[in-house]
């Protein structure tokens, strides 16, 4: 947590116990909606509110510690990203719901072709596939 403790430093704020208790939630539940993370921080730190939890996931994307994709038609998910992790590609199951990430290689060559014919720049960072997990079809 001092990469945390530091990162705020630089920025002239401090490491609050919500802070480190969101990105440790994070951490520990790997892709997480602001309610998530709202329900197992409040397990820890009792009477923390929903706007603490979305303004420190907006300040922890801010510092590049977290992430988010849209892998459905309500609140973002949000992930931990360590220092050196690669962009993925998220495969949601409308199913069953399981994430899955994928590796953003799988989609380099679709990305190429529209840059190429479209001058489209994919962010792939920001890509959720959805289907059918094999249990699920």
């Amino acid at each position: 947590m001092s990469d945390l403790a530091n990162l705020l430093r630089e920025r002239g704020l401090r490491l609050t116990p919500q802070r480190q208790q969101v990105l440790e939630a994070l951490r520990r539940l790997g892709h997480a909606t602001p309610e998530q993370v709202h329900a197992e921080v409040a397990a820890k730190v009792p009477g923390v509110n929903i706007t603490t939890i979305y303004r420190t996931l907006e300040l922890l994307e801010d510092l590049d510690l977290v992430t988010h994709v849209h892998l459905s038609h309500g609140a973002p998910t949000y992930h931990y990203t360590a220092e050196g992790d690669e962009l993925h590609v998220h495969m949601v199951c409308r199913n069953c719901g399981m994430v899955r990430e994928l590796d953003t290689a799988e989609l380099a060559p679709l990305a190429a072709r529209l840059d190429e014919q479209y001058g489209f720049r994919l962010d792939i960072g920001h890509v959720a596939l959805f289907g059918l997990c094999r249990g699920c079809s």
